[in-house]
């Protein structure tokens, strides 16, 4: 992993705020007054992360209605489905999105001759890997690249344990972290697209209630218990990028450090 390795050491985080303090005023904030905020508080060095994932058209409209030209930050793996790919198109065009796309600079074929098809090896080691070389590196070169001290995330607490943990203002990785729609439940998400007359992802409708590669994900089924059961074969809830940097805090979570 050597070639794509990125150095993960935390820098200082500008500018210095009291955590519990600002999460205290902001706790029960309307999720656009929160955006408002971090535009105020930290202006160009605000950017928004994307996977075009189900719901992902909640973020980028409720986000861009407030600041139009943010950089939104869309980490293209190389893996995804088709449907993802126009789904991405369609938003772009109609939301008028400041895109910026980042790839590994391993290519696909590239990575399988050197590791083979990971995800096909079953393990959580194998799935860390991928996630890192194809996911983790593209996404911190993107924040450093784009001089970002701040980084809007469509996260929501039901979605997995660790998210479950968060505050809507953190920290990660040297910069800070806002997750305006944490506390939303899937059915204030549904009016929310509804309100707006904003598209679903069209595997939706297939039975997928969340999506990332086409390998590694799959329809809802009866037995799973949380909808991240249907990515990475169970094995996994987190591809790593909403993880601590340390390796220590990553390995607690068993999850990589994406």
């Amino acid at each position: 992993m050597s070639d794509v390795a990125l150095s993960l050491s935390p820098r200082p985080v500008s500018p210095a705020l009291d955590l519990e303090a600002v999460n205290q005023q902001w706790a029960d904030a309307d999720a656009s007054r929160l955006v408002q905020w971090g535009y105020d508080t930290f202006g160009d060095g605000l950017v928004l992360s994307t996977s075009f994932g189900i719901q992902s058209a909640v973020m980028l409209h409720l986000v861009t209605q407030v600041v139009p030209q943010i950089p939104v930050i869309w980490v293209d793996t190389g893996y995804l489905p088709v449907e993802t790919y126009r789904f991405a198109e369609e938003l772009t065009e109609r939301l008028h999105l400041n895109l910026k796309v980042y790839q590994s600079p391993l290519s696909p074929a590239r990575m399988e001759a050197i590791y083979g098809r990971l995800w096909e090896h079953n393990d959580v080691e194998s799935f860390n890997r991928y996630d890192h070389i194809r996911k983790v590196e593209p996404m911190q070169r993107a924040l450093t690249e784009l001089g970002a001290t701040a980084w809007l995330a469509g996260l929501r607490a039901d979605q997995t344990d660790h998210r479950r943990t968060l505050s809507r203002i953190g920290q990660q990785g040297g910069r800070y972290k806002i997750m305006p729609i944490l506390s939303w439940t899937a059915k204030q998400v549904y009016q929310y697209l509804v309100a707006h007359d904003l598209p679903y992802h069209p595997l939706f409708d297939k039975g997928y209630v969340t999506v990332g590669d086409w390998h590694s994900s799959r329809p809802i089924s009866a037995n799973d218990k949380n909808e991240r059961d249907t990515r990475f074969k169970g094995l996994k809830q987190e591809c790593g990028l909403h993880l601590p940097q340390s390796p220590e805090a990553a390995a607690s979570l068993d999850s990589s450090s994406l």
